[in-house]
């Protein structure tokens, strides 16, 4: 066995050790935000081995559909990382770190990482359109000068988040000393990788060199590390996750008895005496403007003291007036739905679920129990 194959199989391992123990931190019993974020990061690099390894098999370079494959689908993600590692040294000192929706924008150079897939993509939709293209040979002499330049950024990217996570962790207190014990060894296990890579990329990047290096190393001294550092994260990030802090619930206070006195008859009013739920429109801010209280205290009685929904309390009322419809004996010149949408509803679909919902029965069932318990008239 040469060097190379050894190597080979080693970037190998890396990628079956990455795929483990992004599953475990994924699948782990605590779960927690720290332990997704890391798997996320330990996965990406994994995915970043398995390139190596593929684009180094003759048995995939060889058939032009793999091949095909493997430059349309991107597997070197590089530039999430700074932004995960970032993320998961801060969820990890901090229980109740969330990402959030403006953070996410910190994930958005990720189209770096798509470059060659987008350009191929947008060489072969030129060609469907019949536009004026250039060689394959261009595109494939683009493509390998933007792999060579597009790891610039990359570097650039996760040694700038490496610096705001020391930064971080150097001003943040926290009582869970392991933790910011384990996220300094962290740190330090991505600055010497920073390093090995930066005494790589230097010459790799001068166009006079980057063949000469590629031929004679290949890309071994960078990725031998990455699979030492899939190990080193993998394990020591499973045993050292911390639990996720759980979730505050709200806490509602419920209504005073005085403001139950002032409103309670209000609502009630509005529905009895005034009948607004014969109106099909009906919502929240219409019952707030009939009767005068605040939308919120609306909700706050109907919610806490009546233990109801604001659809549940207005269809209530909906349901009894069709029951008295039927009682009316109406049906003799109004169809089912027509006396649904006489009492308010506005919907069959809602009608029907309303209905049972607080009856128990259809409709139907309901109007063939009720005229089978009405007196037959006396025959004269």
């Amino acid at each position: 066995m040469t060097f190379a194959e050894f190597f080979h199989i080693l970037i190998l391992l890396g990628f079956l050790q990455g795929v483990i123990m992004s599953m475990l931190l994924f699948f782990s019993k605590k779960r927690s935000r720290p332990n997704r974020l890391l798997g996320t990061l330990i996965l990406l690099i994994a995915l970043a081995c398995l390139n190596l390894y593929l684009f180094e098999s003759p048995r995939f370079t060889e058939n032009p559909i793999l091949n095909l494959l493997g430059n349309l689908i991107p597997l070197v993600i590089i530039m999430p990382l700074g932004p995960l590692l970032y993320f998961y040294v801060k969820s990890t000192i901090d229980p109740n770190f969330r990402i959030t929706r403006k953070q996410r924008l910190h994930f958005l150079p990720v189209i770096i990482d798509c470059g060659p897939q987008l350009s191929i993509i947008i060489y072969f939709a030129a060609a469907l359109l019949d536009f004026s293209i250039p060689d394959p040979g261009f595109l494939g002499r683009f493509i390998d000068n933007y792999n060579v330049y597009a790891d610039i950024p990359r570097w650039g990217s996760i040694t700038i988040y490496l610096w705001l996570s020391a930064r971080y962790l150097a001003t943040v207190s926290t009582e869970k000393e392991p933790y910011r014990q384990w996220m300094r060894q962290f740190i330090r296990l991505f600055l010497v990788f920073q390093v090995i890579w930066f005494v790589y990329l230097v010459p790799y990047v001068i166009p006079s060199l980057t063949d000469k290096v590629l031929n004679t190393v290949d890309w071994y001294p960078v990725y031998i590390p990455l699979v030492v550092l899939i190990y080193c994260l993998g394990i020591k990030g499973y045993l050292m996750a911390p639990a996720e802090a759980p979730v505050a619930r709200k806490v509602v206070t419920p209504p005073s008895e005085k403001l139950i006195a002032e409103a309670e008859p209000l609502l009630k009013k509005a529905m009895e005496q005034d009948r607004l739920y014969l109106d099909p429109e009906l919502n929240l801010a219409l019952l707030a403007r009939h009767t005068g209280l605040p939308q919120k205290t609306i909700s706050l009685i109907l919610n806490q003291h009546l233990q109801k929904s604001f659809n549940e309390f207005v269809n209530g009322y909906r349901v009894e007036a069709f029951k008295q419809n039927i009682r009316e004996l109406r049906q003799d010149n109004m169809t089912i739905l027509a006396m649904a949408f006489d009492a308010g509803f506005n919907s069959q679909a809602t009608f029907q679920r309303a209905f049972r919902s607080h009856t128990g029965m259809s409709p139907r069932e309901y109007m063939t129990l009720h005229l089978e318990k009405q007196p037959k008239p006396e025959n004269e």
